[in-house]
């Protein structure tokens, strides 16, 4: 891990370039080359987060013509960030070579971090069953790793996971998942990531017919929500399928709270516009 990568702020990639920027001359391509590509590299990144893909894949072809032959970290995350630029664009195939690529060189370096990061992406881009397959791999990755960081990727593969046997339709296993990641994130007192934990029990609860247990979830998350922020428009669009499956008018209400949040996030208007749709013609009806 480099010192730069404190300065990460997931939810604000524009600020986050310009942090990076200003610290750009601290590391010199002569006195810490390493450094200076794999910042670069998480340029590259702050750009395909806000799905500016040309100034990603630019600046990812500047790390490449300085790569140098022996593999070290740099080329990992060299090849991470090349292969989530490809997938956020919807080019599968052209990522999978690259995260391919990450994992094999990490696992060869011993950096237990970046296979798991490598491996978790390949199960993003896989069919349900061979994400599956590959999340339980990273999950024992991970459990098996004696670096901290590595132990880190639990979380999030506990949570891809679940999806994947959700994806499959096998809920009552989504479920089990679902609260073991719950456990894991209460253990570690990870507010966002508890918030989103359980909305995924909640999800699943839906998906099993348990609907008013749902609901007293999905309404404890719009007190924290209310009270704390920040605004979440998968909670009111949960509320709303959950509502309107008991046949109470008030789902109007939520899918049209949902809908006016839910339309400001770019990525769901462009991959999932069906949804979209839903929520507003619900609203109406």
């Amino acid at each position: 891990m480099q010192e730069f990568d404190k300065l990460w702020n997931y939810n604000d990639p524009a600020g986050t370039e310009v942090k990076f920027r200003e610290v750009l001359g601290d590391y010199s391509t002569g006195a810490n080359p390493s450094g200076h590509l794999q910042l670069l590299t998480q340029i590259a990144r702050t750009y395909s987060l806000r799905r500016m893909f040309d100034d990603a894949h630019a600046t990812l072809n500047e790390v490449e013509q300085q790569l140098g032959t022996t593999p070290e970290v740099a080329h990992i995350r060299y090849h991470l960030e090349r292969g989530r630029s490809f997938n956020s664009a919807g080019n599968k195939a052209e990522a999978n070579q690259h995260f391919v690529q990450a994992r094999d060189i990490a696992k060869a370096l011993g950096e237990d971090f970046y296979a798991i990061d490598a491996i978790h992406m390949l199960a993003i881009t896989a069919t349900p069953d061979e994400a599956i397959k590959l999340n339980e791999e990273g999950v024992v990755y991970a459990e098996q790793s004696q670096e901290p960081r590595a132990k880190g990727w639990l979380g999030s593969l506990y949570n891809n996971l679940g999806w994947a046997y959700f994806d499959l339709g096998a809920y009552d296993k989504a479920l089990s998942v679902f609260l073991r990641a719950l456990k894991w994130r209460e253990e570690k007192q990870s507010a966002h990531e508890l918030f989103l934990a359980k909305w995924c029990v909640a999800r699943t609860l839906r998906a099993l017919g348990r609907l008013d247990d749902a609901i007293k979830i999905q309404l404890a998350l719009l007190e924290q929500m209310i009270d704390i922020g920040p605004t979440d428009g998968y909670v009111y669009e949960e509320l709303g399928e959950l509502y309107l499956a008991k046949g109470e008018d008030v789902s109007k209400m939520y899918f049209q709270f949902a809908y006016n949040e839910l339309s400001k996030d770019t990525w769901l208007a462009a991959n999932e516009p069906k949804r979209l749709e839903r929520m507003k013609l619900m609203a109406e009806q």
